[in-house]
């Protein structure tokens, strides 16, 4: 018995990689069912059953234990950087300047197989909540004008953006796949631009 008068379990101590996976695996299906922003780091850790300063140990933020959930090999912070400080008329040419920058990568292969993952069954929660909750939450406020549209305009975009990636990495069509960056971002990011900032028919 522990000090503190709290019984310990018997047998083996998980080790750190093995107390990471679970936490991993607590954090992927807690996402799944429940979405980013009502997943709290203190549900996974009771799921996982471990003390939540653990998952703060291993994994830092919720944003940094959601980004391993699904295996990217990046910070979104630092990815999103450059939009956060753009301005409201070029939220969507930086936007996807800096999607199409960590795709086109050499972590390519790591995210194109994270994404493949993601999209298959529950996974597409967490792609839902990942465009949502980590891409587009900040740019959220920025755009909700008229009051109440922000949600629909980053909808909008997700949609575009989720369709852009499906198209040129999963499908790879033709001549799509095969356009570079600086030819791609003048044909898509006004759309995007119009969704984010321009007039909706609603």
């Amino acid at each position: 018995m522990s000090s503190n008068n709290i019984p310990l379990r018997p047998g083996r101590r998980p080790g750190k990689s093995e107390t990471r996976t679970q936490i991993l695996a607590s954090a992927r299906r807690a996402f799944s069912q429940n979405g980013f922003a009502r997943t709290t780091v203190r549900a996974i850790a009771t799921e996982a059953q471990v003390d939540p300063a653990l998952i703060h140990h291993y994994f830092g933020s919720k944003e940094q234990l959601f980004t391993a959930a699904i295996a990217l090999p990046l910070d979104p912070k630092k990815v999103l950087a450059p939009v956060h400080s753009s301005t409201s008329d070029q939220l969507g040419t930086s936007l996807l300047t800096a999607v199409l920058g960590v795709w086109e990568s050499e972590h390519q292969a790591a995210i194109l197989a994270a994404f493949r993952s993601a999209i298959s069954g529950e996974g597409t929660r967490l792609i839902q909540s990942f465009l949502l909750n980590i891409v587009l939450r900040d740019i959220i406020p920025r755009v909700d004008s008229p009051a109440g549209t922000g949600i629909i305009r980053a909808e909008l975009v997700a949609s575009q953006i989720a369709g852009l990636l499906v198209t040129r990495y999963i499908l790879e069509l033709e001549p799509l796949k095969s356009l570079s960056v600086d030819a791609l971002v003048p044909l898509v990011a006004p759309n995007l631009q119009r969704y984010l900032t321009g007039e909706l028919p609603i």
